[in-house]
């Protein structure tokens, strides 16, 4: 074992432990310690690390990777989570399942969103200028040329002095 402050405790194990079944059937056996991978999971949730920068004594990243995708299309993680909520609650003596859900006003917008605007400080134009600069909100179509051509079709440095 490890010993990051994030590593699970043999009690805190035995509550989720039954979420992850024992491998069954045909197949390659399994050779990664499933309760290592949920000590990855919460090192990662932890440290806010790069999968590829998991520590070296942890499993593979790829193989941590490959649980946590598979957990959470399976809604594995959601489960734990929920029954996880429901004993806290029921400890506090509170209803398992909350009534009731808290919004902030920095989280959702109350109005839909009507039309592109800009603030122009001079108050000249009146409606949104990265739309208008570039046709309506459209965008503006660009042909990539071999090197050395410019947009008329001249080789060479691009434009030249008059009469040169």
């Amino acid at each position: 074992m490890s010993g990051y402050p994030s590593d699970l405790n043999d009690a805190q194990w035995a509550r989720i432990a039954a979420f992850f079944p024992a491998q069954t059937g045909p197949g390659r056996r399994r050779t990664v310690d499933l309760r290592r991978v949920v000590d990855a999971l919460l090192y990662r949730l932890r440290t806010g690390c790069q999968w590829r920068w998991l520590p070296r004594d942890l499993p593979a990243w790829r193989s941590v990777y490959y649980y946590f995708g598979k957990w959470t299309r399976a809604g594995t993680l959601e489960r734990i989570h929920d029954r996880l909520r429901a004993e806290d609650r029921a400890r506090a003596g509170r209803d398992p399942e909350p009534t009731a859900a808290i919004i902030d006003s920095q989280s959702a917008k109350s109005t839909p969103v009507t039309a592109e605007t800009g603030y122009d400080a001079g108050g000249k134009n009146q409606g949104a200028q990265a739309a208008s600069a570039r046709g309506h909100g459209r965008p503006v179509a660009h042909r990539a040329r071999p090197r050395g051509q410019c947009a008329r079709g001249r080789r060479g440095r691009g434009r030249t002095r008059a009469g040169a």
